[in-house]
Parts: structure tokens; C-alpha cells; sequence
């Protein structure tokens, strides 16, 4: 890569992650050069606080390169970020994966209502650099009004891609070598909702597994418990190549701070999901988002959520303090305090190293299946990083059935069983 070719960086999720590859492609098809480009996030305010601190960092450290900003703070503040010194385009999320909104004298400002969007714009990402996974977006924006979130004003409504246009981007990236794929979006429980003739999540994964026979592996990112129908259940049961790993937008344990958030789950239902699943498919593992302190979360509220980890057998825990987002419903509840929101948001953090602990003590004197992403590192199925030891190095982006042998702080240790 030339050193003027355009740099992304990127904040926030996986479907951001997927969308860079593609500004990063559409910019060069642009001609742009020198020009450093951020793919913001408007989850947190302190997500919006790391993108300023870096624009005004890739500032002092190339001060002739062309700085545009993306992505959903750009989508939801986008004068604001137009009125830094540093910043000399803004472009929003229905734009952002046009060339021509990075052309030569394309305007200083491209935000559009994105509540008007209809249409998911149909791309592909060719390259994921040197990664062994590739994420695949399925859908964009959301239908439904969490009170604490801004996603559905920086994305817009629900909008699916079509399960052929998937299945060629699948066919796509597997001839490229890559082994695993993970299916993305804002809200991928609720795919093809908005099509006339309805479609489903399950309906995407039974579809690829049957018409990509050469992909390995097959991932779901993070997805609302609500939208997990017995279709999906079974396909877990009956398709190996579909990993035993599933991440949780649980958000709380607690019914009253739920029903306050406007979630469509309850706790019992986490829970019956999780017990369920294990019946059917023993070997897979949950990973779970949280926010700790939501408006008005008392002591026992905050304990409801803390046993809910053990009660469904959590993993990989993703935890956020509450962050106000102003607009909301929820930024206009009353306030736990800023330093009790950190201090659960830290007890949580650490009930997650605990059951990571207890996880990867677990996998020792197993065999696991190993998609290596460096020479010897890799993940396992169900997601677990996995060091090789010896003098082994493997190709990336190949499979290896692996002896489990003990662990090093939070990567497990194994030798080739080959």
C-alpha cells in the first residue's frame, strides 16, 4: 500500500469494521490521497470523546492530509464535527459508501436524513487485509426505540440485504480463503422484516450453509435474545459448521430496568434461551452485553443483573457504564451517579474475568479446532484464543485440530494434534 493511499480509522462495532473496507476501497476508486478518514461511533459519549481526541491527534502528526469524518457521531453531530479546526469534510452514514461523496469537490458537509433511507446499499467488501474472518453485513438500521440508545437516529429504519446478494458476497470471500464469516448488522434478529415477502435470520444462515459447502465456519455477532425463534435453535443443533458461540444483547437482569429500557426480553426468557440452547447444542458459549447504572438502578436491581451471569452461564461479558445520550427517553430518567455507574460497570468486569477464568480452565484436556489468524495463534469454535506452542507455525487463515495443554493468563495453550 502507497503511504498517501487513504488511512480509515474505525470506532465502535463490527458492522463498522466491515464498513471501513469498503470506504477504504471507495475513497481510492475516489483518487483520494493523503487523507485520513474516521469511522466514528455514537454508542457513548466517551466513544465520541476517543474520535475528536484521535482527529485532533492525526492532525498535529500529518497536518497537510485531508481529514473526513463518518460514520454515526458524524451522522448525529455532524456540525459540530465540521466546526473542528481539523476537520475539513463530514460525510453520513447513507453516503459514506459512495465514491462520490469523496470526489474532488464533493461538499464540506453530506449529512442526509437518514429516516427517509429505504434501501440498504448493496456492497461488497473484497479484501479484509490479512484477516482470517470476514464479517458480512446482512442488514442495517433498526425498527425498535431502546430509551437509552441513538443507534436508530444514526442508522436509520430496518433494512435488509436481499439473501442472494449475501450468498454471492459469501461465495465471494470463501474463493478469496477466507475460512470464517460472521453475520452483522444493527439489528440481525429482526432481518427481512421489511421485506414484502418476509425473510428471516434463519433463513440467511440455512441458505449459506447450503450454498457455500466450503465455508468452514459460520458466526452470528450480537443479537437480541427476543429474536432467537426455535429456527434458529435447531439450526444450532443440527449444524456444526454454524459455532457454538452466541453474544447476548442482554443489557440488564433486572425486569424492572428491562421494562425501563424497553427491551423486548425478560429475564426469565435470558435465561430459558441460554438452557435451552445448552440442551441442544452442550458445547456452546453465550457472551452478553451490559450497561451498568442505568438510570434509576438500585442496589438490588444491580444485583439481579450480577447473578444473571452465573444464572445463564455467560462467557464473554462486554460491559458499558450508563453513558447519557441527550434526546433520549432514558436521559431524562433520574441519574445514578457517575462514580456508582463506574464502580458496577467495574464489579461486572470483573464477575466477566471470573467466568472467562473458569471457561478457559474448562477447555484444558480438550481438543479444539483451530482457524489460525497468525502463524500460532488462532481462535477455537466457540471463540476461545488459542497460542500454540513449540515451534509449530501454521498458515493463517488454516484449520488445525488441537490438543489443549494448559493456559497463559487469558490465551489457552495447545499443541498440534496433527
Amino acid at each position: 500500500m502507497n503511504s498517501l493511499d487513504p488511512k480509515v480509522i474505525t470506532f465502535g462495532c463490527r458492522l463498522n469494521a466491515y464498513e471501513s473496507e469498503v470506504i477504504g476501497r471507495v475513497a481510492l476508486e475516489a483518487g483520494l490521497q493523503d487523507v485520513v478518514i474516521f469511522n466514528t461511533c455514537a454508542v457513548t459519549a466517551e466513544a465520541e470523546r476517543q474520535a475528536r481526541q484521535a482527529i485532533r491527534r492525526a492532525r498535529r502528526k500529518r497536518p497537510n492530509a485531508r481529514i473526513v469524518v463518518t460514520g454515526c457521531a458524524a451522522q448525529i453531530h455532524g456540525p459540530k464535527f465540521l466546526g473542528m479546526p481539523e476537520v475539513d469534510q463530514v460525510i453520513g452514514n447513507s453516503e459514506k459508501l459512495k465514491s462520490s461523496a469523496y470526489a474532488a469537490g464533493s461538499s464540506e458537509i453530506d449529512v442526509r436524513d437518514i429516516m427517509k433511507v429505504q434501501q440498504a446499499a448493496g456492497v461488497q467488501a473484497e479484501t479484509y487485509g490479512s484477516r482470517t474472518r470476514a464479517f458480512l453485513r446482512i442488514q442495517t438500521g433498526c425498527d425498535h426505540r431502546c430509551t437509552f440508545c441513538v443507534i436508530p437516529f444514526a442508522r436509520g429504519p430496518n433494512r435488509s440485504i436481499p439473501i442472494n446478494e449475501i450468498v454471492s458476497e459469501a461465495k465471494r470471500l470463501v474463493d478469496s480463503g477466507y475460512r470464517e464469516v460472521v453475520l452483522t448488522g444493527v439489528d440481525i434478529g429482526n432481518y427481512g422484516e421489511d421485506f414484502v415477502k418476509r425473510a428471516s435470520l434463519a433463513d440467511v444462515i440455512g441458505s449459506l450453509l447450503a450454498s457455500v459447502p466450503s465455508l468452514s465456519r459460520l458466526r452470528i455477532s450480537s443479537i437480541d435474545p427476543a429474536c432467537i425463534d426455535e429456527n434458529i435453535c435447531r439450526l444450532f443443533a443440527d449444524e456444526e459448521r454454524l459455532m457454538p458461540h452466541l453474544h447476548l444483547s442482554l443489557q440488564a437482569g433486572d425486569d424492572l430496568t428491562l421494562r425501563r429500557m424497553r427491551r423486548r426480553h425478560k429475564r426469565a426468557d435470558a435465561v430459558d434461551l441460554c438452557a435451552r440452547l445448552r440442551a441442544l447444542r452442550p458445547d456452546i458459549v453465550f457472551g452478553a452485553d451490559f450497561i451498568a447504572g442505568f438510570p434509576t438502578e438500585t442496589d438490588k436491581m444491580f444485583s439481579n443483573t450480577r447473578s444473571i451471569i452465573d444464572d445463564c452461564g455467560l462467557t464473554f461479558l462486554h460491559v458499558f457504564p450508563y453513558s447519557e445520550r441527550p434526546g433520549t427517553p432514558a436521559a431524562r430518567m433520574p441519574l445514578v451517579p457517575v462514580p456508582v455507574r463506574r464502580n458496577r460497570a467495574r464489579i461486572l468486569r470483573a464477575e466477566g474475568a471470573r467466568v472467562l477464568d473458569q471457561f478457559l480452565d474448562s477447555c484444558i484436556g480438550s481438543v479444539a479446532q483451530v482457524l489460525l489468524e497468525e502463524k500460532n495463534s488462532g481462535r477455537s469454535e466457540r471463540f476461545a484464543p488459542i497460542k500454540l506452542s513449540g515451534a509449530f507455525k501454521g498458515n493463517p487463515g488454516s484449520i488445525h485440530h488441537v490438543n489443549i495443554v494448559g493456559r497463559d493468563k487469558g490465551n489457552l495453550i495447545g499443541k498440534c494434534a496433527e
